[in-house]
C-alpha cells in the first residue's frame, strides 16, 4: 500500500472515507500513537485522493461526493494482477498445477516431488536428496513441492493466505521483497519436512506461515511499515498449527499434516521479519502417505 498522508488523531475522517469510496479509491487507515496514517491501495489514484482532501480541508466535500462521471471499473483479475502481480501469479500457478494433476496425476507429482519417487509393485522407493536432487541436477525439487495441493480445501485454504498475506507485503514493500520470502520459505519449510522422515508432501502452507510470521513482526516493530495482522486472525493461526500438531486434524478427516513445514515456515517468516524490521528505514522411513501443507 502506498503511504499518502498523517493526519492529527482526533479528526472526524468518516466524510474522507465515505467520499474516497464513492469515488472507488481503495484506502485504509491505520493509528499511529497520536496521528491516523491514510494508505492507498493503487498509489496511480493518489492525486485524486489529494483531491479530496483537499476539499474535505475546505469543508466542500459533501457537494463533491460522487464522481462526476461513472468510471469503468477494471475487472477482479485486472485488479488482482495490478495490486500484486506476483502473488496472483503464485496462485495462478498452483491452481495449474492441480488441474494438470487431475489429467496427468502421478506424472505431475513425481516431477514435483523433493526427490524422484519410483514405483516398484506397491511401494514407492524415494531417491535422495544429495545424490538426485542436487548433484543430478534436480534443484528445483527444492521448491516445487510447495505448487502440489492434494484436494480443492488444501488448495483454496493455502491461496486464501497467499492472497491475503502475500498482496500486503507486495503491494507496500514490492513484489522482490514477497518473491524472496517465497523463495526462502519454500526452500526451508520443505527442508525441514523432508528432514522429519517424509518425501511425499505438498502445499503452499509453509510460505503461509513464513508470511504470517513476517508480517506480524513487522507489524509490531515497524507500525509505519502500513502491514498488520488482526489479533485474533493470529490466534486462529497458531491454534490451527496447534491442533494439526496433536494429530487432532487427521482424526477429524483433515489428513495427514505437514506440521513441521508449518513451524519451519514461521520460523523463517519471524527471523526475515526481524531483519527486515532492522534494517527498515520507513516502509526414518519416509511417509508415503501425501502430507498436506
Amino acid at each position: 500500500m502506498y503511504k499518502l498522508i498523517e493526519l492529527p488523531g482526533d479528526l472526524d475522517t468518516r466524510p474522507l472515507r465515505q467520499a474516497m469510496w464513492a469515488h472507488h479509491i481503495g484506502h485504509r487507515f491505520t493509528q499511529q500513537a497520536d496521528l491516523q496514517v491514510l494508505w492507498l491501495a493503487d498509489p496511480e489514484q493518489r492525486n485524486e485522493a489529494a483531491r479530496l482532501i483537499e476539499l474535505w480541508h475546505r469543508g466542500e466535500l459533501e457537494t463533491s461526493a460522487a464522481p462526476s462521471a461513472p468510471r469503468r471499473r477494471p475487472s477482479i483479475t485486472g485488479q488482482a494482477f495490478g495490486q500484486a502481480p506476483l502473488a496472483a501469479g503464485l496462485i495462478a500457478a498452483c491452481v495449474a498445477v492441480f488441474l494438470c494433476m487431475t489429467f496427468a496425476g502421478d506424472a505431475i507429482v513425481r516431477a514435483f516431488t523433493i526427490v524422484p519417487l519410483e514405483v516398484m509393485g506397491r511401494r514407492l522407493v524415494p531417491g535422495d536428496l544429495v545424490s538426485d536432487t542436487l548433484a543430478g541436477g534436480q534443484v528445483w525439487r527444492l521448491f516445487t513441492p510447495a505448487l502440489l495441493h492434494f484436494g480443492w480445501m488444501h488448495l483454496i485454504f493455502n491461496m486464501l493466505w497467499v492472497w491475503y498475506f502475500g498482496r500486503q507485503v507486495e503491494s507496500i514493500q514490492g513484489w522482490r521483497r514477497l518473491g524472496l520470502i517465497v523463495v526462502v520459505a519454500a526452500l526451508f519449510s520443505n527442508l525441514a519436512q523432508y528432514f522429519t522422515g517424509t518425501v511425499l508432501f505438498g502445499g503452499m502452507s509453509g510460505v503461509d506461515y513464513a508470511l504470517l510470521g513476517y508480517v506480524w513482526l513487522m507489524s509490531r516493530r515497524r507500525p509505519e511499515s502500513g502491514l498488520f495482522v488482526p489479533q485474533m486472525l493470529m490466534v486462529f493461526m497458531l491454534g490451527w498449527m496447534v491442533f494439526t500438531m496433536t494429530g487432532l486434524g487427521d482424526a477429524f478427516g483433515f489428513g495427514n499434516v505437514a506440521n513441521e513445514a508449518h513451524l519451519g515456515g514461521l520460523l523463517i517468516g519471524l527471523i526475515m521479519g526481524w531483519f527486515a524490521s532492522r534494517n527498515a528505514s520507513g516502509g526414518a522411513g519416509h511417509d508415503a502417505s501425501g502430507d498436506r501443507k
